[in-house]
């Protein structure tokens, strides 16, 4: 299915989103503007001349429905004709923010299998306050590049269209850098591969017939509890060394396979600066894995731990708790 003109995909979009079951918005689609892609170096410019796989020869196994097909096609056809991957096998996880999609790897990848996590439209992002997470950070393009544009920071402030699709793409590409950045920090994550302009290319825990379940699903055996426990704490002391904080952080947002794990959806990662509430958020992250190793078995007690994990990189304990942030009890 080759495809077509973005005139066509924007029906399409609004003939998804009727299909996700929402009511149709016209207003927000009508500043939609293609993605601008990265410009290729001259040697990968001569790579996809002289190799045959185009967008228009991805045929893939997952048997999408017709409205997911195209949108599929439009966000992971780059990755197809970089040749990191060559087939899209099944879907593996659906939610509120993006779909993980099981894929057969291409020349470039050196595994057999990779995820690709794939954005929902940014009309069907439902994410509630995420204001609360963008505060105090930069926003990022397509490139990883901090926006100076002084008309698309404005274009931001005043969420127009286009402006929200800046925030949108700042949004994805926030994940992809913090997974580079805590992946060369050796932090249990998915290994980045590739971002296109709506997906992120990743590492795969699982094999071909199940993709690792996240930690709330399983129970572990005696004696597995602490150490993986220590392992997690070990991830998150990296992630506040490279200043970040998860920001969703709990047993759902973890993988496990096989004694393995990877802390995956870093979307709304906060810095532990200019963030009023990243020590709020901070300590319910901790709350919240913590609750499900006191269902395992250990003896916690999550808002001391969390306090003494801040303080150890000089972080002050001065938040500014939003209101619609939880609260939570101690143990």
């Amino acid at each position: 299915m080759k495809p077509d003109n973005y005139h066509t995909l924007l029906e399409r979009l609004e003939e998804f989103e009727e299909y996700e079951g929402h009511s149709r918005k016209s207003k927000r689609h009508q500043s939609f503007r293609p993605h601008k892609p990265k410009r290729l170096s001259d040697n990968d410019q001569k790579f996809v001349r002289t190799q045959g796989d185009s967008v228009g020869n991805f045929h893939f196994t997952y048997q999408a429905a017709r409205f997911e097909e195209g949108w599929l096609l439009d966000s992971l056809g780059y990755f197809y004709e970089q040749r990191w991957i060559s087939d899209v096998l099944r879907k593996v996880k659906g939610g509120k923010e993006a779909s993980v999609y099981l894929c057969r790897s291409g020349e470039q990848v050196d595994a057999p299998l990779v995820a690709a996590k794939v954005y929902r439209p940014r009309m069907l992002r439902n994410l509630r306050d995420d204001h609360i997470y963008r505060e105090g950070r930069i926003v990022l393009d397509e490139d990883g590049h901090e926006v100076h544009d002084v008309q698309m920071l404005h274009a931001i402030i005043t969420r127009t269209n286009f402006g929200e699709q800046v925030r949108h793409q700042s949004w994805i590409t926030h994940e992809f850098t913090t997974l580079q950045t805590l992946y060369e920090e050796g932090a249990d994550v998915p290994r980045p591969y590739e971002m296109a302009h709506n997906a992120i290319l990743m590492g795969y825990l699982g094999d071909e017939t199940l993709a690792a379940p996240t930690l709330n699903e399983i129970d572990l055996d005696a004696g597995e509890a602490e150490p993986l426990f220590d392992r997690l704490l070990h991830n998150i002391d990296l992630m506040l060394g490279k200043e970040r904080v998860h920001g969703d952080l709990s047993a759902y947002n973890v993988l496990y396979w096989d004694g393995d794990i990877a802390l995956i959806d870093f979307p709304q990662v906060v810095s532990p600066h200019g963030n009023r509430n990243a020590y709020a958020i901070f300590e319910r992250d901790i709350t919240r894995l913590c609750e499900y190793f006191i269902g395992q078995g250990l003896s916690l007690h999550p808002r001391r731990l969390a306090a003494d994990l801040w303080t150890a990189h000089g972080y002050r304990l001065t938040p500014e708790i939003h209101p619609s942030l939880l609260e939570t009890d101690e143990r």
